[in-house]
């Protein structure tokens, strides 16, 4: 029995093996099939790929170039005391709006009030002498005419009253400057701008043009200061004047663009040779004063503008060893690499000068998956909804790549 159990236990291990055996070879048939039918497809056309174009058409972009700025304010002025004396108070909060001519400080005014007294006597005191003199020598001149005197006398009378005169003029000037130093005591804002920290302490004894009291800084309007290059200036064809500088625009740091346009006030006539850049400089209304001083911006300075070229999404230009190309839609619906040469950007597109064609279709999407010679399906974005200004590199993200109707590729 033993005997008989065993060798059934064999004929059903051998049954078993070839039940493997056949499996696997039926398995291996389906791969080597699929293998075939998948190597045979490009050689029959194979499923052309759906993918957005774009048909181009030229345009006119501006004549630009771009370069880091800093904000300042068209006068930055420092207060300083034009008299000396104790400071007895601060007239305005430390970093508000101040106007041209509102008193800041007020310095001790006692001494110059004394001092304008003083001078004020002196004038009185030469106005009495001038009237002694024209008296005396009105007197002596009846006495002349009689030969009572000698004309040296009525000379000496005459000079006398010249010299009363000229010591009343010195009077005057004493008078208008104790009068301006008085004025001085009150320390105004020379213009209108935004106030600085108050340097000292009330009570503080100040010299006169030398004591740093604050600052006022005026915003509107408002100057950006920035410089370009050897390189930019050629792309815009020279150095730079007011002349030929059409408008200048301000990208905020926060990538907004400032809503009012400025004009180039300042152009270097000649490139510094230590940094290689042509100093330039715009001003700005800033009405709403929202520039600030010492604030970095990007001011884009445009001198004209181009014609003739084409207007590409960012994401449509691929770049290579060669260079930069993209994808054309060829006459039998096949992927055709195009080299193409690029100027700045306008937007969110690349500005192409050369390499392309009016009427042409450019692949704005799917471009991981293309090869050159390679069957397409193309459509234009508005049949598929699609955005290729905005579109983003398929398969870049992790997820899984679909094509133009949403399906997985």
């Amino acid at each position: 029995m033993r005997v008989i159990n065993q060798a059934r236990g064999n004929k059903d291990g051998l049954g078993s093996s070839k039940k493997i055996v056949l499996a696997l070879t039926a398995a291996l048939t389906l791969i080597s099939c699929s293998k075939g039918e998948q190597q045979a497809a490009p050689q029959g056309g194979g499923q052309a790929m759906p993918v957005t174009v774009l048909t181009l058409e030229p345009t006119s972009v501006p004549v630009s170039v771009e370069s880091v700025a800093q904000t300042e304010g068209a006068r930055e002025v420092e207060i300083r005391p034009r008299v000396g004396g104790i400071l007895l108070k601060r007239l305005y909060e430390e970093g508000s709006s101040v106007k041209e001519g509102q008193v800041l400080f007020q310095i001790d005014p006692v001494p110059y009030q004394i001092a304008l007294a003083q001078a004020k006597a002196q004038q009185a005191q030469s106005q009495a002498k001038i009237a002694q003199t024209q008296r005396e020598a009105d007197r002596l001149k009846g006495l002349l005419e009689s030969k009572s005197i000698s004309q040296r006398e009525y000379d000496n009378a005459t000079s006398d009253n010249d010299v009363a005169k000229a010591a009343l003029l010195q009077a005057d000037a004493s008078v208008r400057e104790a009068e301006l130093n008085l004025s001085y005591t009150k320390v105004t804002a020379p213009v209108s701008g935004v106030s600085g920290r108050f340097q000292y302490s009330e009570g503080t004894l100040v010299a006169a043009n030398d004591s740093l009291l604050t600052t006022v800084v005026q915003l509107s309007p408002i100057w950006v200061r920035f410089s370009l290059s050897d390189n930019e200036l050629e792309k815009v064809g020279g150095r730079l004047s007011e002349k030929n500088v059409k408008k200048i625009t301000l990208s905020l740091p926060d990538g907004k663009e400032y809503n009012e346009t400025g004009k180039l006030n300042f152009a270097a006539s000649q490139i510094d040779p230590t940094l290689g850049t042509q100093q330039l400089r715009a001003t700005f209304t800033n009405a709403d004063k929202q520039l600030v001083p010492g604030q970095f911006v990007r001011a884009k300075v445009t001198v004209g503008e181009q014609d003739g070229v084409f207007l590409v999404p960012q994401v449509a230009v691929q770049n290579s060893q060669q260079g930069r190309f993209v994808y054309v839609v060829n006459e039998q619906n096949q992927a055709s690499v195009r080299p193409v040469v690029t100027g700045n950007w306008s937007g969110s597109n690349w500005v192409i000068l050369k390499g392309l064609n009016a009427g042409e279709k450019v692949v704005v999407d799917n471009l991981i998956k293309i090869r050159p010679g390679a069957p397409l399906q193309p459509h234009a974005p508005a049949e598929q909804g699609a955005n290729p200004q905005g579109a983003q590199p398929q398969g870049e993200t992790g997820k899984p790549e679909s094509n133009a109707s949403g399906k997985p590729a």
